[in-house]
């Protein structure tokens, strides 16, 4: 007489695998859909420049983009580097000075609507236009180029901790103020925690942004990095060593961006949850 098994509980293997599954379709997600996207990317572009028989000087192909990687990799990433560096410090100044003001102008309407539009003011000139000016009372050296990236990425970062100031519930507001909080504690523990998802949206706007802001130094004043590359082999028709600058500038946003992200994932998992 054969002793019959007792049967796992249905729920635990179904709970298992609806997990596992979940993870599965979360990798993809975040892996498989962006490497996708590249790769769909690289046929257009190589079928486009077979297609059309665009010439390399116009157009060079995927491949010889790769090459280029393959002979000067070195020197992309030297000037990488340089690229690297000064955006950084750059973003750090902006994201300092952007949350610092954004505090202080949080404390008094009358402030905000006496300063905001100049900040506005300043955001609006193209930054193409000051760059002869900035060259001039700066000089030709690394504080042009952070400079440049300030001024482009301050701003995301000023108007989105505001927001996020501004955008605390009122019960949570009545809720600090029936525990006999003062304003300072209903500050810190109340409105600056609530505004810091709205806070990291400008940081990943604004890193993003410096790296528009270290391109546009590098193309006006072409002495390091990988602007000055883009500059350099334009001028010497040597369009796949463009591309490739190109590429690693675009690469560097990307890992940027989300290197951000991923510091907010680690510090604010919470926020994940409430907008999930």
């Amino acid at each position: 007489m054969s002793v019959a098994t007792r049967p796992a509980p249905s729920g635990e293997p179904l709970a298992r695998r609806g997990r596992s599954g979940g993870a599965a379709r979360a990798r993809y997600s975040s892996v498989g859909l962006p490497a996708l996207g590249i790769v769909a990317a690289l046929v257009v572009w190589w079928g486009a420049v077979a297609l059309f028989q665009i010439r390399p000087i116009f157009l060079p192909s995927p491949l010889a983009v790769a090459q280029v990687f393959g002979e000067q990799g070195d020197y992309l990433a030297h000037t990488a580097w340089d690229t690297l560096y000064r955006l950084l410090i750059g973003f750090a100044i902006a994201a300092a000075f952007g949350l610092s003001v954004a505090l202080l102008l949080s404390w008094s309407r009358p402030l905000e609507r006496a300063v905001m539009p100049l900040f506005l003011a300043l955001n609006a000139v193209p930054k193409v236009s000051l760059a002869p000016l900035l060259m001039v009372w700066l000089g030709f050296g690394p504080r042009f180029n952070i400079v440049m990236v300030v001024s482009i990425s301050t701003l995301p970062v000023l108007v989105s901790t505001m927001a996020g100031l501004a955008a605390t519930p009122s019960d949570l507001g009545e809720l600090a103020r029936s525990l006999t909080a003062s304003w300072w504690q209903a500050y810190l523990k109340v409105r600056l925690p609530w505004a810091l998802p709205h806070m990291f949206v400008g940081l990943k706007l604004a890193i993003t942004l410096a790296v528009i802001g270290e391109a546009v130094a590098e193309l006006q004043n072409p002495n390091s990095g990988l602007g000055s590359v883009v500059t350099l082999a334009g001028a010497s028709f040597d369009t796949a060593l463009a591309f490739a600058a190109i590429v690693v500038l675009s690469l560097l946003g990307v890992l940027l961006f989300y290197a951000v992200t991923l510091v907010e994932r680690l510090l604010l998992p919470w926020a994940r949850q409430i907008a999930g």
